[in-house]
């Protein structure tokens, strides 16, 4: 499997890349990585609200996490209208393997800080590697409508990954949440090398 740039990696902290093959799946299977990708968006929507109703004295949480609850449903409305112009249908939701992993990580009891670092890291971590996908489909898809398509909401992500990163740091303490971090990266690793190459989601 090929390195990351330094530059990705400096950016995001993957430890792994997408392999180059998934590139070449999601290009032949656009109805089902559309359909994978807008219910992506939609979970990323209701995550936040859960995130504010969850934390809501936390001030500077629900006020930063607000704006992104708007911005990620407006991406399910992009894909939507996207499928919609292609005369595409959505598709039913699929189980997401690649969360669902990540959510086994979680500190499932002890003290509500640490749960709270492992819910923002999660999404840090899912936010850094949607950036990465988007990253790799603006760069290797065929269609130059789709790259250009696919480079928006790689912007997008690499924001939203820093957001989750400084909320932690706003809360908790900083050397905690890195050293924390560093463990979540390596666990994300060894995800990406169990779970499946496929065209058919985002993740």
């Amino acid at each position: 499997m090929e390195e990351l740039s330094q530059d990705t990696r400096n950016i995001l902290g993957l430890q792994l890349p997408t392999d180059p093959r998934w590139v070449d799946l999601a290009e032949k299977s656009l109805e089902e990585i559309l359909t994978d990708h807008a219910y992506c968006e939609q979970k990323a929507a209701t995550t936040c609200i859960s995130l504010i109703q969850r934390y809501s004295s936390r001030a500077k949480l629900v006020a930063e996490l607000s704006p992104i609850v708007t911005e990620e449903w407006g991406h399910f409305r992009l894909v939507l209208a996207e499928l919609e112009k292609r005369k595409l249908t959505l598709g039913k939701q699929r189980k997401d393997e690649y969360v669902n992993a990540l959510i086994d990580f979680q500190q499932k009891g002890g003290d509500s800080e640490g749960r709270m670092l492992d819910q923002l890291l999660t999404m840090a971590l899912i936010e850094a590697r949607s950036c990465e996908r988007f990253k790799r489909l603006s760069e290797g898809l065929q269609d130059p409508y789709m790259q250009k398509f696919y480079r928006r909401f790689m912007e997008s992500e690499a924001g939203h990954y820093t957001l989750f990163i400084e909320l932690a740091e706003t809360y908790i303490d900083k050397e905690k949440v890195r050293t924390r971090w560093k463990e979540w990266l390596v666990y994300e690793a060894g995800v990406m090398q169990t779970i499946d190459i496929r065209g058919d989601r985002i993740h």
